[in-house]
C-alpha cells in the first residue's frame, strides 16, 4: 500500500473516532473535515516527495563532479538496493563487489555511468513545473554528443546508456523512480525520441531551416555511430569506415537502407518548416540516386502529395 493511502485510511480512521460519525450519509461538516484533513495529508505527502528530491538530485550533483565519485555513489546505491534492503550480509556485497573488480576498474563503465547520472539530474529538471524545455535542450545535446564522440569507448557498456535513468540504481535508492513526464526520453542513447521530442521542435517552432538540417545531421551521424559500435559483433573494433571487413551486417543495412530513409525525413522536414523549393529540388535527386530502394515508390506519392496545391486552391 503506498505511504500515501496508508496516511489517507488512517486519517479517516481517526477522524471517524473524533467526530463519532454514524453509518450512514455524511454530513456537510463531516464532508468539510475530511476534506481539510485530505489536504493536510497531501502537502505532508508533497513534502516528503519534495524533501526526497532535494536530497537526491544533492547527491547526484556532488557526484557528478568526477567519474570515480560516481562510481562511488553507485557502490553505495548498489549496497543500498541489492544488499541493505534485501537484508543480506555485508559479506555478501563485500563478495559481489570483488567479482565485479575488473568491471569497477574499467574507465569506460565508469564513464557510462557518469552520463547516466547526468541524464538523470536532466530529466528531473525536465519533471518540474517550471522546467523550460527549450532551455533544457541545451544540456540534452551536449550530453547526447559526448556521449556518441565516446561511441567506441563505450562498446560493451552502452546498454547503460539505453536504460531509463529513473529505473536505475541511482533512482531507486533515493526512492525517485516513479518520476513521470512526458515527450522527454529517459536515457541518452534513445536518439529518435531525443531529437524529436527535445530538439528539433524549438528549432521547427522558429522555422530556423539551417538548424533543422544540423539537428538532422547529427541524428544520423549519432545512428550510424551507434550501428557500427554498438552493434552485435562490433565491441572494441576500429572505425568501421576505415575497415569494410569488420563492418556488420547490421551496419550495411543501415547504410544502404536506413540513411537514405533518414535523409529523405530530413528533407520533408525542411520542406514543411521554411524551404520548399529547395527541399523539393533535393528531394527529386534523392529520389533518381535511389530508384531502387524499397521505399522510393511510397517518397514519391508524398512529394506529389507536398506538391499539389491545397484543397480549395484558386485554379
Amino acid at each position: 500500500m503506498k505511504p500515501f493511502m496508508r496516511h489517507l485510511i488512517l486519517g479517516i480512521a481517526s477522524l471517524s473516532l473524533t467526530t463519532h460519525l454514524r453509518a450512514g450519509d455524511l454530513t456537510d461538516a463531516d464532508r468539510e473535515a475530511l476534506l481539510e484533513r485530505l489536504e493536510e495529508f497531501k502537502a505532508a505527502a508533497d513534502s516528503k516527495v519534495d524533501a526526497r528530491f532535494r536530497t537526491a538530485i544533492a547527491a547526484y550533483r556532488a557526484a557528478m563532479g568526477s567519474e570515480n565519485s560516481t562510481l562511488d555513489l553507485y557502490l553505495k546505491c548498489i549496497e543500498k538496493v541489492n544488499f541493505e534492503d534485501q537484508k543480506r550480509k555485508p559479506a555478501e556485497y563485500r563478495e559481489w563487489k570483488k567479482r565485479e573488480e575488473e568491471k569497477l576498474k574499467d574507465s569506460a563503465f565508469r564513464k557510462a555511468l557518469w552520463y547516466q547520472l547526468r541524464w538523470l539530474v536532466l530529466t528531473l529538471q525536465a519533471a518540474s513545473e517550471k522546467a523550460d524545455r527549450a532551455q533544457l535542450a541545451g544540456g540534452a545535446m551536449e550530453i547526447v554528443s559526448m556521449v556518441f564522440n565516446d561511441a567506441q569507448e563505450l562498446a560493451g557498456h552502452h546498454e547503460i546508456l539505453r536504460q531509463s535513468a529513473t529505473s536505475s540504481v541511482f533512482a531507486t535508492a533515493y526512492e525517485i523512480g516513479n518520476v513521470k513526464l512526458e515527450n522527454w526520453p529517459t536515457a541518452p542513447a534513445q536518439i529518435e525520441p531525443i531529437f524529436e521530442q527535445i530538439l528539433l521542435p524549438p528549432q521547427r517552432s522558429t522555422l530556423n531551416v539551417e538548424a533543422i538540417r544540423t539537428g538532422w545531421q547529427k541524428r544520423i551521424q549519432y545512428e550510424l555511430t551507434a550501428v557500427e559500435f554498438w552493434s552485435r559483433g562490433q565491441y572494441g573494433k576500429g572505425r568501421s569506415g576505415s575497415d569494410d571487413s569488420s563492418r556488420t551486417p547490421e551496419y550495411e543495412k543501415f547504410l544502404v537502407e536506413k540513411i537514405p530513409g533518414l535523409q529523405w525525413q530530413m528533407e520533408m522536414d525542411i520542406f514543411k518548416h521554411g524551404d520548399q523549393a529547395g527541399a523539393a529540388k533535393r528531394m527529386l535527386n534523392h529520389l533518381d540516386k535511389n530508384i531502387t530502394h524499397p521505399s522510393s515508390r511510397d517518397w514519391g506519392e508524398q512529394l506529389a502529395d507536398l506538391l499539389r496545391p491545397p484543397t480549395g486552391a484558386d485554379q
